[in-house]
């Protein structure tokens, strides 16, 4: 189970979650253009992708996590 701020601790409810906050998210970066300000095509750009779909749910979004997170 990963760790997030969101406090859930059910797979199944954080995996509906991540899903309908990420969908959001990525509608707003097309919508708002906020694509455009990224390097696309570079690990900075995809990075901060990663940063701002995810970072209402997890602390490690956008960073490079040495831990393995796949159990």
């Amino acid at each position: 189970m990963l760790e997030n701020k969101l406090g859930i601790t059910n797979e199944v409810e954080l995996a509906k979650e991540e899903e309908k906050i990420t969908k959001l998210k990525a509608l707003e970066l097309f919508d708002n253009k906020i694509i455009d300000k990224f390097e696309v095509e570079t690990f900075k750009g995809l990075s901060k992708i990663h940063e701002y779909l995810f970072g209402d749910i997890y602390e490690f979004a956008g960073k490079i996590k040495k831990d393995n997170i796949a159990t």
